[in-house]
C-alpha cells in the first residue's frame, strides 16, 4: 500500500531505523554525483518531507526532525512542508551537526548514506557528534529506499554524443590536457564524479536529470591519456561507442565501487566538493592515496572557447525571440484576467518548442504573481498556483536548453490596467541601475566575482534594502544553468567560488533584485560574457563583459528621473541591440510589439 501522507512515510522511515539499530538518519537532496538537480529516483527528501526546492537537508531522530534550507527557501518550506513534524531550520545559522549534538543524545547512532555527502560533512557533523558521545554511521543501502514504495528506478535513457561542431574541442584533446594535468601533478588518475564534467569531457550528454542534459556515469581518467566510463549498458549506443573510441574503456555503472578498489598503492585525484565520502573511502580501503583536488575539468569547462561562446550567442537570439512573443502575449492577455502562473509557464514553454530546438528547460520556469514574487527561487506547483492578477507586478524567471548554449533570464513586469506604485518603481529602478552598473563595469585581470559584487546592489543600499541571494552565477553550454567555479556574491568564508578570478570566455548571470515579502518582488537576469578589453593608456590586461541575453525590459516599471544620462544611454543601446537581434525573426503583432518596447527611453 502506497503511503499518502508525510506523517506516514516519518513513521515508516523510524520503524526502519529501529529495525536496523540507528537512532536517527539524515536525509540530503543530492546523488552520487552531488548535483544540484537530482533524478526523480533521488527525490528522497522530497518523498519525506514534501520540500520542493533545489537545496537543502532533513535529519530525523525517533521523537523529532528537522528541515535545513538556507535564505531562499524561508518562505517557501513553510508553505510545503507540516511544521508539526518538521522544526524549520535556516543554515547557515543553524547546522545539522549542531542539531544532531544537540538532539540526538549520548550514545546515538546517527545513520548516513556515505554515496550522498562529502567526506568534508562526514567530518564536520562526526566531529560534533563526538563532542556529546554520540556516532556518526555509514549505512550499506539508504533506509529511505527501504520504505519508499513507488521510488522510481533510475534513468534508462541513451546517453548520445555532443558533436565536436557543437563544443568547439574534440574529447582526445580533452583527455590529453587532463593527462597533462595529472603529470605535473604526479598523480595517477582523477575520479571524475560530478555529472556535468563527464559530459564535458567526454563530449556527451544525456537526459538523466531533468533540467541538465547529462548521462548517470562515472569517469577515471588515467595519466596515459586513456579513461574508464562506468555507465550502464541499456544507455550504450553503437553511436557512443564509436564516438569514444579505443581510449575509453566502457564499463558497467555497478563494477565502479570494484575499479576504485584495483587502484591500491596509486595516487588518484578526487574533488572534496563533488566526490562523495564512499569514493574516498573505497580509494583508502584499497590502499589507494587519494589527493583532494578540484576536478582539473571545472575551471577548463567554464572558460568557454569561441564556437561555444558563439553557440551561446546563437542559442540567446532563438530564446529571446521566444521570450518576446511570450511578454507580447502577456501583455495582450494577462490584463483581462484568467491567466495563472501556471497557464504563463505553459505558454512560455510552448513558445521556445515553437522554435524546433528546445531539447528541455534549463530549469523549472519561476512563474511568480503578487507575493509569489518575492520568493526568489518559488516553484509553481497545482497547490500553490495563483491567479496573475490585473494591476500587479508578475516576475518569470526561466530558460531553455538548446543544443549549442543553455538559456536564463528573468523579466519583472507590470500586468496592468492602472500603473505601478511610486515604492514599485523606485525599487524596480534601483535594480535596473545595479544591473546596468555592473554591465558596463571594466576590471583588471585577476578580479573576483566578490570584488564586483557591490556595484550590483550599491543603489539598493541607498535606500536601505538589499537582497538575500547571489548577484552572478557561471552557466554552462548545453549543460548545468549553475556553473562554477566562478560566482558574483558577497564574500563569505566557504563559499564556493566568490574569490575566484573571472575569465575571458566565462558566462555568468547579471541578476540584482529586490524582494518586498507578502507583497511583490523584482529581478532583471541576463546572461554577460566575460571578454578582452582595451581601454587608452591602459596597464596590464583588462576585462569587461558582453550582455548575451536580449529581450525588451519593461519601462512602464522604471522611473526615468533616477537615471543617469550614462544609464538612460546604456538602456537605449541595449534595446536597439534587442531590436536588431530580434526584429529579424518576428513579423506582423510580435515585430510591432518589440519595435515599441524598443523605443528610446
Amino acid at each position: 500500500m502506497l503511503m499518502q501522507t508525510h506523517e506516514a512515510r516519518l513513521d515508516a522511515l523510524r520503524k526502519e531505523l529501529a529495525r536496523r539499530g540507528l537512532d536517527g538518519f539524515v536525509v540530503p537532496i543530492s546523488d552520487e554525483h552531488v548535483s544540484e538537480y537530482v533524478g526523480a529516483y533521488a527525490q528522497r527528501m522530497a518523498w519525506l518531507s514534501g520540500f520542493g526546492g533545489s537545496a537543502g537537508t532533513v535529519a530525523v531522530l525517533k521523537d523529532r526532525a528537522a528541515i535545513f534550507v538556507d535564505g531562499r527557501y524561508t518562505i517557501q518550506v513553510r508553505e510545503q512542508v507540516d511544521g508539526r513534524l518538521f522544526e524549520y531550520k535556516s543554515v547557515p545559522q543553524d547546522s545539522i551537526g549542531g542539531w544532531l549534538a544537540e538532539n540526538a543524545g549520548e550514545g546515538a547512532r546517527i545513520g548516513y548514506d556515505p554515496w550522498l555527502h562529502t567526506s568534508g560533512w562526514v567530518r564536520t557533523v562526526s566531529a560534533a557528534l563526538e563532542a556529546e558521545g554520540a556516532t556518526l554511521v555509514p549505512v550499506d543501502s539508504n533506509p529511505v529506499d527501504a520504505v519508499w514504495d513507488d521510488q522510481p528506478a533510475p534513468s534508462a535513457a541513451a546517453a548520445f554524443v555532443q558533436e565536436d561542431r557543437l563544443t568547439g574541442r574534440s574529447s582526445a584533446e580533452k583527455r590529453a590536457e587532463l593527462a597533462e594535468w595529472l603529470k605535473a601533478g604526479k598523480l595517477d588518475a582523477a575520479v571524475v564524479s560530478a555529472l556535468d564534467s563527464i559530459a564535458w569531457l567526454l563530449n556527451i550528454r544525456g537526459s538523466d536529470v531533468d533540467r541538465t542534459p547529462v548521462a548517470l556515469s562515472f569517469v577515471i581518467a588515467h595519466a596515459d591519456g586513456t579513461a574508464e566510463l562506468f555507465i550502464a549498458p541499456e544507455k550504450v549506443t553503437p553511436e557512443l561507442v564509436q564516438h569514444l573510441g579505443n581510449a575509453v574503456r566502457i564499463r558497467p555503472r555497478l563494477e565502479f565501487e570494484a575499479a576504485l578498489a584495483q587502484l591500491g598503492g596509486k595516487r588518484v585525484a578526487v574533488d572534496p566538493n563533488f566526490g562523495v565520502a564512499a569514493i574516498f573511502q573505497a580509494l583508502e580501503a584499497a590502499g589507494a592515496h587519494p589527493v583532494a583536488r578540484q576536478d582539473p575539468t571545472i575551471l577548463a569547462k567554464a572558460v568557454k572557447n569561441p564556437v561555444e561562446q558563439q553557440g551561446q550567442r546563437d542559442s540567446q537570439a532563438r530564446d529571446g525571440a521566444a521570450v518576446a512573443r511570450f511578454l507580447r502575449w502577456l501583455e495582450e492577455t494577462a490584463p483581462q484576467g484568467g491567466e495563472t502562473e501556471l497557464s504563463a509557464a505553459a505558454r512560455l514553454r510552448a513558445f521556445r518548442e515553437e522554435t524546433g530546438l528546445l531539447r528541455d528547460l534549463s530549469f523549472d520556469t519561476i512563474s511568480a504573481a503578487g507575493p509569489h514574487a518575492a520568493i526568489p527561487h518559488y516553484r509553481v506547483d497545482e497547490e500553490s498556483n495563483l491567479p496573475i492578477a490585473p494591476g500587479s507586478i508578475y516576475l518569470v524567471d526561466s530558460g531553455g536548453q538548446y543544443p549549442d548554449g543553455t538559456t536564463d533570464i528573468t523579466r519583472t513586469v507590470w500586468v496592468g490596467p492602472g500603473q505601478p506604485s511610486a515604492e514599485q518603481k523606485d525599487r524596480f529602478t534601483r535594480v535596473l541601475k545595479g544591473h546596468i552598473a555592473l554591465a558596463l563595469q571594466t576590471f583588471p585581470q585577476g578580479t573576483s566575482g566578490a570584488q564586483l559584487d557591490t556595484l550590483a546592489r550599491q543603489f539598493l543600499w541607498q535606500a536601505g534594502v538589499d537582497y538575500a541571494h547571489g548577484t552572478g552565477h557561471g552557466v554552462g553550454s548545453f549543460l548545468a544553468v549553475h556553473e562554477g567555479p566562478q560566482r558574483i556574491a558577497k564574500p563569505r568564508g566557504g563559499q564556493a567560488g566568490t574569490d575566484q578570478e573571472l575569465m575571458a570566455g566565462m558566462i555568468l548571470s547579471n541578476e540584482p533584485g529586490y524582494y518586498k515579502q507578502g507583497e511583490y518582488g523584482i529581478r532583471i537576469e541576463n546572461l554577460v560574457l566575460v571578454e578582452s578589453r582595451k581601454i587608452a593608456g591602459q596597464e596590464g590586461e583588462w576585462l569587461g563583459f558582453e550582455t548575451l541575453t536580449l529581450v525588451p525590459i519593461d519601462a512602464t516599471l522604471v522611473d526615468r528621473s533616477l537615471l543617469s544620462e550614462a544609464e538612460i544611454a546604456w538602456w537605449n543601446a541595449y534595446h536597439a541591440r534587442v531590436l536588431e537581434v530580434l526584429g529579424p525573426q518576428l513579423q506582423g503583432d510580435d515585430l510591432a510589439w518589440v519595435e515599441s518596447a524598443c523605443k528610446p527611453l
